[in-house]
């Protein structure tokens, strides 16, 4: 996908360059508009359209892939435990199970949420005592998947929860940004205990419910 990203801008960016701006859409509305500019300028076009191809084959292989995913995911237990926390997709949900492997590596569900990089740094030193940006450590695609997972449920779900609620409220207090980071950490502790003990998401204590 970020392969996929990565080509797109360098094609609009390519065309940028020859005065030709590639109007906003993605997929094959994006491939439309590409070749609708591409029109006349027969010099461009042997440069753009085999970039182009190769595009249109990384996006057909990341559909491909994405099946083999949600295939995958079906049929695994602990995934299909995951999705049923809100803004938790497939993907989430794969990269969870497969970073965490077991979840008796971890003595408890807090200690996921700084082994993935979302607890703040704490500076002491003499009389200053505070916390600071979090930790970034561990795995940065996870964080990133998690960090969205919680901006999903903050900007896009309708649906209503208790962590939602809680999530919300924090939002209110600290901005966005600061909720969401909270949120992604709460989201990591929570999926590691539906692991621990096998049991659905809970939308009204924001934990899990027997399965």
């Amino acid at each position: 996908m970020k392969m996929r990203v990565q080509m797109s801008n360098q094609i609009r960016g390519l065309l940028k360059t020859f005065g030709l701006v590639v109007p906003k859409g993605a997929g094959s509305v994006f491939e439309r508009n590409v070749i609708s500019l591409l029109d006349g300028e027969d010099n461009l076009a042997s440069i753009i359209l085999p970039l182009l191809k190769a595009w249109s084959d990384i996006r057909l292989r990341v559909a491909e892939l994405t099946k083999q995913l949600v295939v995958m995911a079906g049929a695994d237990q602990r995934c299909r435990l995951l999705t049923s926390v809100p803004g938790v997709g497939t993907v989430t949900a794969t990269a969870f199970a497969a970073a965490v492997e077991d979840s008796i590596n971890f003595k408890n569900s807090r200690a996921v949420g700084a082994w993935v990089g979302l607890t703040p740094k704490r500076y002491q030193s003499g009389e200053v005592d505070y916390e600071g940006h979090i930790s970034r450590r561990g795995d940065g695609r996870l964080r990133t998947l998690l960090y969205e997972a919680a901006s999903v449920i903050l900007n896009r779900s309708s649906e209503t929860n208790a962590l939602r609620t809680w999530a919300l409220a924090l939002k209110e207090r600290l901005g966005f940004k600061r909720a969401a980071v909270a949120l992604a950490r709460k989201l990591a502790v929570i999926m590691h205990s539906m692991l621990k003990t096998g049991e659905l998401f809970n939308p009204n204590a924001g934990t899990a419910v027997p399965a």
